[in-house]
């Protein structure tokens, strides 16, 4: 038994050894030249010039076609509607995204203050019956007062901007009705304005 192993052991172990083999030319033959690519019969190019001749559009690539020109005015002005709300889509959907998280992670006392800010409003809505201008005026006066007396600071803020654009939009407004005036009603040729009727 022991002879057994001893001769299956040999060409084993054999079989584990790597052994580079190099390549050496025959010294007798002849040195050849390399083959060129074109030259081999797989690759051979045939013979004449070729020549790109369009196929004719058939009935349904014209409609298509004129459908597209037609359209391209359309879909231009869409891309650049699209180019132009796209960064106001984003930050609107930025602004509803901080919301749900801050009404996620409301202070406390959050959620009772905003019912009393929505009750307010109501009981303008009630109180506003009748006048249209009462319906504009009041609910959201009333839903100002309950919102001024839990966020003073922001309240004294709004107002002082919310006074600031009034005051402007009323002075552009007196400056328009000025120039409309003189346009208007105080012409040279004006018969009231005159100089000789003082």
């Amino acid at each position: 038994m022991f002879k057994v192993i001893r001769r299956s052991v040999g060409p084993a172990s054999l079989s584990l050894l790597t052994f580079k083999v190099y390549a050496s030319p025959k010294r007798d033959s002849p040195h050849k030249t390399s083959v060129k690519v074109n030259e081999l019969s797989l690759y051979s190019v045939p013979e004449g010039q070729s020549k790109y001749v369009e196929e004719p559009r058939t009935q349904l690539e014209e409609s298509i076609s004129h459908l597209r020109h037609y359209c391209e005015p359309y879909t231009s002005w869409c891309q650049e509607m699209y180019l132009q709300t796209k960064p106001k889509m984003q930050s609107l959907v930025q602004w509803g995204l901080d919301s749900y998280e801050y009404l996620q992670n409301a202070p406390p006392g959050f959620f009772p203050r905003l019912g009393v800010i929505g009750f307010a409003g109501i009981v303008g809505l009630l109180l506003a019956r009748g006048s249209k201008i009462k319906k504009l005026v009041y609910p959201p006066g009333f839903m100002g007062l309950a919102a001024s007396l839990y966020y003073p600071q922001q309240a004294i803020v709004f107002v002082q901007v919310s006074g600031e654009k009034l005051y402007d939009w009323g002075l552009r407004g007196y400056i328009v009705v000025e120039d409309l005036w003189k346009e208007n009603f105080q012409k040279p040729g004006n018969v009231k304005n005159s100089p000789g009727n003082k």
